[in-house]
């Protein structure tokens, strides 16, 4: 077995120790909650060490694809086709997500959960979804603050203007771009020593939410979670097609090599967390760096096919169990509207509740709906987190693919070496 199955056999092994402590801590535990705070913090600790390595490995990793491509037309060119993909992708998403939640309908016979759990414990802030405040996470007023913040597409945009300027320049610039292509392998090599944590991060994350919440949550929401999950996995059988479509029987190639970081991002509940192995396996299957470090960041910002699919689906679903029906009109309204309002998710914490607080008032759906989700959010962003890993993987090979930048796999031993 080599070292990368071994991590994730690890990681699948923490998870299921996580569920089998957790309910034990649960149930014999004076104060779990009070447990459960504590063993987060273990959690907290390796989340913090990947976002050190993002901002350092997208600014490096981008600067130099970009400086090495010497062309603006050309980054023009791969952003257009990365957005047309992130809007079909999105459409599609938004779509089955409203059609699976009006054919499953998990919010009738909601309304006794509904009356019985009360008020949402804090309320959730929808004012970071209007234009002015999607421009101000667009463009960094200095990129040490967007950098500090670990604001992606603030990152993504002052790394585009170095790489160009840097690439218009030229011999003058080579030693620069030399030493953030040192610092791109640098980074690489310390995401590989991050990742020997991941399985005892799982654990720790694992084991506090089921101490806190108990398995019982489980079985309350059991209909809505497995009609949400069989939406998640269909939502992945489409996602593999439309890469088939474009690779052809490489998509299952680049399938396995996304399984690592999928079940990391799955454990974690963060997506963020997969970036550098997502990145590495990208360039395993062929995918050359200078695409995949500029597609897979504007990925993270613009399409996150898990929390899009998410939002149709829990917002409809809240109607339901007020008993209020929506009209055909009303629901493509609603998904347009999320198509627009779900591109200011990244950086904003629980992005994906947040976006449906603004919807549901929008629509005049109760706020107070989102109670029904609170309890099993955790749960439910596992799943998602892992679909926008997939999603994003498959969209990247793609763009490569229509550029002509797809080459022949590499040896294991090479791909972090890489870098062009």
């Amino acid at each position: 077995m080599n070292q990368r199955s071994r991590l994730t056999t690890y990681i699948l092994l923490g998870l299921v120790l996580g569920v089998v402590a957790g309910y034990l801590a649960n149930r014999t535990l004076a104060d779990p909650v009070k447990f459960a705070d504590y063993l987060s913090l273990v959690t907290t600790l390796f989340l913090r060490l990947i976002k050190m390595i993002i901002a350092p490995l997208v600014f490096s990793t981008l600067v130099v694809g970009i400086a090495k491509m010497g062309d603006a037309k050309e980054v023009g060119r791969i952003g257009i086709k990365a957005l047309v993909w992130f809007v079909l992708a999105s459409l599609m998403s938004l779509t089955l997500g409203l059609v699976l939640v009006n054919l499953f309908r998990p919010g009738d016979g909601m309304s006794a959960v509904l009356a019985a759990a009360g008020p949402p414990t804090a309320a959730l802030s929808t004012a970071s979804f209007t234009l002015a405040e999607f421009v101000n996470h667009l463009v960094p007023a200095s990129i040490v603050d967007g950098m500090a913040k670990n604001e992606i597409l603030q990152i993504v945009v002052f790394s585009i203007f170095f790489g160009t300027a840097a690439a218009a320049v030229g011999a003058r610039a080579a030693p620069l771009v030399e030493v953030v292509d040192g610092v791109a392998h640098v980074m690489l090599k310390l995401t590989g020593y991050v990742m020997n944590f991941a399985p005892l991060a799982v654990f720790a994350a694992v084991t506090a939410v089921i101490a806190k919440s108990g398995v019982g949550v489980l079985a309350t929401y059991g209909k809505f979670m497995g009609e949400f999950y069989f939406a998640i996995l269909l939502l992945w059988v489409l996602l593999a097609l439309a890469g088939f479509i474009f690779l052809g029987p490489r998509v299952f190639a680049l399938l396995r090599e996304l399984r690592e970081p999928a079940v990391l991002a799955f454990s974690t509940a963060s997506s963020e967390a997969a970036f550098p192995k997502t990145l590495e396996g990208l360039e395993r299957i062929g995918v050359r760096n200078r695409i995949a470090a500029f597609v897979l960041p504007i990925g993270y910002s613009f399409n996150l096919d898990g929390s899009m699919m998410y939002c149709t689906f829990a917002t409809v679903f809240i109607a339901q169990a007020y008993g209020i029906e929506m009209s055909l009109g009303s629901q493509i309204t609603m998904m347009l509207v999320l198509m627009l309002t779900s591109k200011g998710m990244a950086g904003v914490p629980r992005a994906s509740l947040v976006v449906i607080a603004a919807t549901l008032a929008q629509f005049h759906i109760p706020e107070a709906g989102l109670v029904l989700l609170l309890g099993i959010d955790h749960f439910l962003d596992m799943a998602r987190s892992a679909t926008n890993v997939i999603g994003n993987g498959v969209a990247t090979a793609v763009v490569a693919k229509w550029e002509g930048e797809l080459t022949e796999p590499l040896p294991r031993d090479l791909a972090t070496a890489a870098l062009p």
